[in-house]
């Protein structure tokens, strides 16, 4: 595992891969801190220090996506949750617009006039989030964040008006513009994924806060609430570490289809017939029905949040409490959601039509099963049963936290790493990335993370790696990026 550690940086391409992914995660940090003009940010500091359960509810939630800019007012308070929501919508109108359908299969061309599209519905989004957070927090932000009382922590907006108004919003589009531009270029140029970089890094920079929390819980004298023992903490980390494992088995396990080849004739040459096996994973959508699931729940509570608080229409602020965590709407929305997405999401990428012919055309059929069309009803048959059970493994562990916050008595914050929507999330991007680094290195030939490779390492090939032309064109941007993470540690040390 070290050793594979160490090749990453062996390798001169993947090395400034991952330079330049964590250059721009660090970009992304500094925006979360960056307090928006005329707006205070130390009473949300306050309230959220006074509050244990601050992190719970919806907003809790949209401050775990935005990874703390909510509740420190910053540039970058609205993440990059908008992005994710108009992808989620062009993704549904695609489904039964028939002339987005038919730019889903022109190739590049229409998937970058997809993508144009999907970014000028995420600056109207922007602009509608924005404006209504700006006015709650004008107007009364005790209906955004239950139990802030602005005389016991001050005013948050300091310098109210409609020159705050327009300003923030700007501010706050622009935030989220950047966010999703730091994304696209960390999967163009970077590693990984980076909307879901983006979202794991803002899950995981609360851990801190959340093992401190959960010191002092621990250090409590006893028979105070929220005091645990040291039984407790034994039991709370077997259960951190049984929940991880089972998430990461889960992801990964699959269920293998026989496949069996023909023999035949190439050329001049005969192949035998061979033995295969096509792999369906159990978890085929990964963490991406949680991510829909969350930001369609997120988008309704938060307009009806910011129109009731606003307004102070209690139609709307009747309807965000229904639409809250703890209700019973809540949870049965949420699991047809991750159910229905889940579905959504296996439909349209896997394709057992198309499977089915190739395996036909390649001499290939699963034992007992005819080729072509009753191929194909088969694997369909087989991953709508494996879609249903990921979808539940899926509802479980998203609902876990809840679980232990209401039934036991755990802060939310310390409950958030048990599971939950925060936590896969953040493990399938782990295991995502490492895949790619993985492939990376197995490229090169040395050793990978997941599986060893006996193989030696070639110092001439890994030599002769030189930039392809993307990156020579962004040399100076690298340099520019990579000299602001060092600044940005120093100035971490130094403060």
């Amino acid at each position: 595992m070290f050793s594979a550690f160490i090749n990453c940086f062996k390798v001169r391409e993947l090395r400034n891969k991952i330079l330049i992914t964590f250059a721009l995660l660090f970009v992304a940090r500094v925006g979360v801190s960056v307090p928006l003009p005329g707006l205070d940010p130390l009473p949300l500091k306050n309230f959220l220090m006074s509050k244990a359960s601050a992190s719970g509810g919806i907003m809790g939630l949209y401050n775990m996506f935005t990874g703390g800019a909510l509740l420190k007012g910053a540039v970058f308070g609205l993440g990059i949750m908008p992005y994710i929501s108009a992808s989620i919508i062009m993704q549904l109108l695609g489904a039964i617009s028939p002339s987005l359908s038919r730019m889903q299969h022109e190739g590049e061309s229409g998937r970058q006039r997809i993508a144009q599209y999907t970014r000028y519905l995420t600056v109207l989004i922007c602009l509608i989030q924005g404006c209504l957070l700006v006015m709650a927090l004008s107007n009364c932000p005790d209906k955004i964040f239950y139990g802030f009382n602005t005389d016991q922590f001050g005013d948050i907006v300091v310098r109210n008006g409609a020159t705050f108004l327009i300003t923030s919003t700007i501010f706050l589009t622009a935030g989220t513009l950047i966010l999703m531009w730091i994304g696209e270029q960390i999967s163009q140029i970077g590693i990984g994924n980076g909307v879901s970089l983006l979202i794991a890094a803002g899950i995981l920079s609360s851990m801190p806060s959340a093992i401190v929390q959960a010191a002092r819980m621990f250090n409590a004298p006893t028979g105070t609430v929220g005091a645990f023992g040291v039984w407790h903490g034994v039991l709370m980390v077997v259960l951190l570490f049984s929940v991880v494992a089972f998430m990461i088995s889960v992801t990964q396990a699959d269920r293998k289809i026989p496949v069996q080849y023909v023999s035949r004739v190439v050329g001049r040459k005969m192949y035998g017939s061979q033995s295969s096996y096509l792999p369906l994973k159990i978890n085929y959508s990964g963490v991406m029905p949680v991510i829909f699931a969350s930001a369609i729940l997120l988008f309704p509570q938060q307009i009806f949040a910011y129109v009731g608080a606003a307004s102070g229409i209690k139609f709307f602020q009747r309807a965000s409490e229904v639409l809250s965590h703890g209700s019973a709407v809540y949870y049965t929305l949420y699991g047809l959601l991750i159910l229905c997405f889940s579905y959504f999401w296996v439909s349209m990428m896997f394709r057992p039509a198309q499977i089915a012919d190739d395996l036909k055309k390649n001499g290939g059929y699963i034992p007992g099963i005819g080729p072509g069309a009753a191929t194909a009803k088969f694997l369909d048959f087989v991953m709508t049963r494996l879609t249903l059970a990921g979808s539940i493994f899926l509802t479980t562990i998203a609902l876990f936290p809840d679980l232990l916050y209401f039934s036991f008595g755990i802060p939310y914050s310390i409950a958030l790493f048990f599971g939950g929507t925060g936590t896969l999330i953040a493990v399938g991007v782990v295991l995502d990335t490492m895949k790619q680094i993985e492939g990376h290195l197995l490229q090169k030939n040395y050793d990978g993370f997941l599986k060893k490779v006996k193989t030696r390492a070639n110092s001439k090939i890994s030599k002769s790696i030189v930039f392809s032309d993307d990156l020579k064109n962004l040399k100076v941007l690298c340099a520019i990026l990579i000299a602001l993470f060092l600044f940005g540690i120093i100035i971490w040390f130094i403060s």
